[in-house]
């Protein structure tokens, strides 16, 4: 039986210890110059690496840049293109009434029978009219018997009439169009006027 601190073989964990010092090699003591030359191989590696390191990422930041530059000009073509084109379907809503006006005028020159002339290009500015109304948003303004606005009507005349209550369009002299709600020309009115 192994006493207290003695491995199996008869040795103290110490003598076990200093056994292993003996056989280890000590280590080899460098020269000033070598430590010197291992420092400057070391920093010269790190050097190197860290070039390499500032070259890659130069180069991705031109590539980045290039890429930038690339998609901004994208961007602004593409915004002249959605401009040059924000109209094509209204174009392309509008051709066939454009189509309908001009066999209107020319079954005018061939037939001298104002009447369908007339009911020609009736037909046509009603379907200009719906396909804007329906497609776009158009929506006449309504003044005549209307209380003035100044918002919706342009006052060319202004008569007095004493029958009247308030500010109202008694004559209606171009058209006014709401787009999608918003005033894009009033309606230019002739306005009564209470006398006050």
């Amino acid at each position: 039986m192994a006493l207290y601190g003695e491995s199996r073989n008869g040795m103290s964990k110490k003598e076990k210890m200093e056994e292993q010092a003996e056989t280890t090699e000590a280590p080899v003591e460098l020269s000033e110059a070598e430590t010197l030359e291992a420092t400057v191989a070391q920093l010269k590696d790190e050097l190197a690496a860290a070039k390499d390191e500032c070259a890659s990422l130069k180069d991705q930041m031109l590539r980045d840049r290039a890429d930038l530059e690339n998609y901004r000009k994208r961007l602004i073509r593409d915004k002249e293109d959605s401009i040059r084109f924000a109209n094509e379907n209204l174009i392309r809503d509008l051709l066939q009434p454009l189509d309908d006006f001009a066999r209107a005028l020319e079954a005018s020159e061939s037939s001298k029978d104002y009447a369908k002339v007339h009911d020609g290009v009736v037909m046509v500015n009603s379907q200009i009219y719906s396909t804007l109304e329906k497609n776009w948003g158009l929506e006449r303004i309504d003044a005549v018997g209307k209380e003035f606005d100044p918002q919706c009507h342009e006052a060319y005349q202004v008569v007095v009439d004493d029958s009247l209550e308030h500010e109202t369009v008694l004559e209606e002299y171009v058209v006014g169009y709401l787009l999608h709600g918003r005033v894009i020309r009033p309606s230019k009115v002739k306005v009564g006027k209470p006398n006050v």
